[in-house]
């Protein structure tokens, strides 16, 4: 894949694409003075990742997502695709790890979602998603390695911004989540 840096306006308008599904998340005052948390975990699904996985999924051309979706992923962003094919009406189909908690497969499957299983780690779950997708022609929703992801993921950025508007450090969890 070939890499593009995300624009401002590549935010912006994964904030209008995301406007009414994602939750407006209140910034919430530590003990610490001048130490606020963005509270991503009142998202409907319970993370963030909703925000990018949805960007991508609405963005793909109608056939694409007629024919389907599929990611791999450990939990959260399995839920999150699950969710956003649900709400955009495509089929979805989670790989997960063979030890993924009950709570996240579950999670996935509530939103409609057809759960498979493939060994423990990343590359296993990428392995067989890339099998699945070529085999059955769905489009793949990489948890974090694509623009359209890290664009919706930004969108928590332009609310702190908004909520905060004189911010000047900001504290981001590091992981392969795109955000």
């Amino acid at each position: 894949m070939t890499h593009t840096l995300v624009s401002l306006e590549d935010i912006a308008d994964a904030a209008a694409r995301v406007r009414g599904i994602a939750r407006r998340t209140p910034v919430i005052p530590t003990a610490l003075p001048g130490l606020f948390l963005k509270c991503e975990n009142m998202q409907p699904m319970g993370a963030f990742k909703m925000r990018g996985a949805y960007n991508m999924v609405a963005q793909l051309p109608p056939e694409v997502r007629a024919r389907g979706v599929i990611t791999y992923s450990s939990g959260n962003h399995g839920q999150a695709v699950a969710m956003a094919a649900q709400l955009l009406g495509a089929p979805a189909v989670i790989v997960m790890p063979e030890t993924a908690p009950a709570v996240k497969v579950e999670g996935a499957r509530a939103y409609g979602a057809e759960v498979l299983f493939a060994g423990r780690t990343s590359f296993d779950r990428k392995h067989r998603a890339e099998a699945i997708a070529a085999s059955r022609g769905l489009a793949i929703v990489p948890p974090f390695d694509h623009e359209w992801i890290v664009a919706g993921q930004g969108t928590v950025g332009l609310e702190i911004l908004e909520q905060c508007p004189d911010v000047t450090t900001v504290y981001v969890p590091v992981g392969g989540g795109g955000l």
